[in-house]
């Protein structure tokens, strides 16, 4: 079966504590469409509580359960509704993911005075002026949780500095007496790039290494995950999630898949992160951004180069592919925001083809009214249904010209009227003679994405496909594609309610 993620929220949900019971709603419609694992926003109390989407980590131990930053629920709801979902999702056969941030954490309870030498914030391994005693936000007692679940307490030895001095009330980079930088981490930028906001976690103290295993080791057990997205991976000592994930992955006695956000625009970077281990898979960052750049490039990108220095081309085991995430999304840090014109031939590329694992967009499938209105990718649900029933065989690709490529696939005895033929342009209307396969010979095959008339497949398993300007045309044999669309009419009353409840739940 053709797995495929789902990003399971994006940056802007409305902070009504309901989105947990919306995953566990609409888990049907998401194996339905072949959703196999939804990757889950981050589950545990961060700073701003309720209003918080979860990075700025206050109490990984806290998923919605205790008085903690004015509330118990989280942006998402609480622990129960949490699990629910998590239930929800494997009672249809779809794996759950969870976010996990253990790079910073924010909000803390007290200060205490460090004493800490300034850096650059260009140069992380500057001096500036003479270490000085600061006060730092690096107490973390969480008394709304009164010791429920861990013990452990945080203090400055946990982290490695801070980026502001309550005593002088100003903000800087400061690193703590007798702390380091980790070196493992990305250094193109700023020299070191270790440090990224609030108390930066020091994960390789052992006491702190310790309290995480054990961290872990409870939220797999407490809540039944199948597995991890790892935030912020060029922050972060590589070896240590070499070691944690070993620890977790026994502790439990599964594989636990995982995929890490390693935001480098290179294969070079993300090869070299994976190493000869390769305890995880990773997003495949060049590929958004050559996506990303066709769609802005007014078809003067070479699109038979659009995998050109790509994971999924290096590495497709280990490549989850992507056109768009929360941080890419209007408004972010990443803003690189695929245009409109261009998603539907962007998730084709990752849907409907052999290589890599690929993941859609939460704000893609139903539309992002916090976000300017933005609506969803129309042809979207219905590129996910021909992954999961027909893109199967052989792939033999036609990616040789700028402005016009495609591929086919052949098809398979095991997924009954499979093969599909794909073919998409950023400039003019074009076409492309591609072989789907001898035993299509003489069939008729019809255009389901694209508006075009149907082909003929030649005796040789030869046809001549076509699209219009700036467009993506997808064909089905004809047959497939009458079923297909007769399968999909009762699907699509309960796939456009579900769209229109979003919307007006936003």
């Amino acid at each position: 079966m053709n797995g495929t993620m789902l990003q399971g929220f994006s940056w802007y949900l409305p902070a009504d504590g309901s989105h947990w019971r919306r995953i566990a709603e609409q888990a049907p419609t998401f194996a339905y469409e072949g959703i196999t694992a939804v990757w889950l926003p981050p589950a545990y109390k961060a700073e701003k509580g309720a209003e918080d989407v979860g990075y700025g980590v206050y109490d990984t131990y806290d998923l919605g359960e205790f008085d903690q930053k004015g509330s118990v629920r989280t942006k998402y709801g609480t622990r129960a509704e949490y699990e629910a979902a998590v239930r929800a999702l494997q009672a249809n056969g779809i794996q759950a993911l969870a976010d996990i941030v253990l790079n910073q954490r924010l909000g803390a309870d007290g200060c205490e005075d460090v004493l800490a030498q300034e850096v650059s914030s260009a140069n992380r391994g500057e001096k500036i002026g003479a270490p000085q005693t600061i006060s730092a936000w690096t107490r973390f007692t969480f008394p709304g949780r009164a010791g429920a679940h861990s013990d452990f307490t945080w203090d400055w030895t946990c982290f490695h500095g801070v980026d502001w001095d309550d005593r002088a009330k100003r903000k800087a980079i400061f690193l703590f007496d007798g702390k380091h930088w980790d070196n493992a981490v990305g250094r193109s930028e700023n020299a070191n790039y270790d440090y990224l906001m609030g108390a930066d976690v020091d994960v390789n103290d052992p006491r702190v290494f310790d309290e995480l295993v054990r961290w872990g080791c409870w939220y797999v057990d407490s809540c039944g995950l199948d597995g991890f997205r790892l935030d912020a991976l060029k922050h972060i000592d590589r070896g240590f999630y070499l070691r944690w994930l070993d620890a977790i992955r026994k502790h439990a006695g599964r594989e636990l898949f995982t995929v890490g956000e390693y935001w480098g625009r290179t294969a070079d970077e993300l090869t070299s992160y994976l190493g000869t281990e390769k305890c995880m898979s990773l997003f495949d960052v060049p590929l958004h951004y050559n996506l990303y750049r066709a769609s802005c490039s007014n078809g003067d990108v070479d699109l038979s180069k659009i995998f050109s220095g790509t994971l999924v081309e290096r590495d497709p085991v280990h490549a989850v592919t992507f056109a768009e995430n929360h941080d890419t999304q209007p408004g972010q840090a990443l803003q690189s925001f695929v245009q409109t014109w261009f998603k539907p031939a962007a998730y084709a590329l990752i849907l409907l083809r052999e290589a890599g694992y690929p993941c859609v967009f939460y704000g893609d499938l139903y539309g992002m009214p916090n976000d300017g209105n933005i609506p969803a990718v129309r042809e979207l649900p219905l590129l996910m249904e021909i992954r999961r029933r027909f893109a199967y065989g052989a792939q033999h690709d036609f990616l040789d010209a700028p402005d016009v490529i495609g591929w086919t696939r052949e098809g398979d005895a095991e997924h009954e009227g499979s093969g599909v033929a794909v073919v998409l342009t950023d400039r003019d209307g074009g076409e492309k003679r591609m072989f789907v396969g001898e035993r299509h010979a003489g069939e008729t095959w019809a255009c389901v994405v694209g508006e075009q008339d149907d082909v003929v497949v030649d005796a040789e398993g030869w046809a001549t496909f076509r699209t219009l300007g700036g467009r993506l045309s997808v064909y089905l044999p004809e047959r497939t594609a009458d079923a297909l669309e007769n399968d999909r009419q009762l699907h699509r009353i309960a796939r456009e309610i579900a769209v229109d409840t979003e919307e007006m739940r936003a």
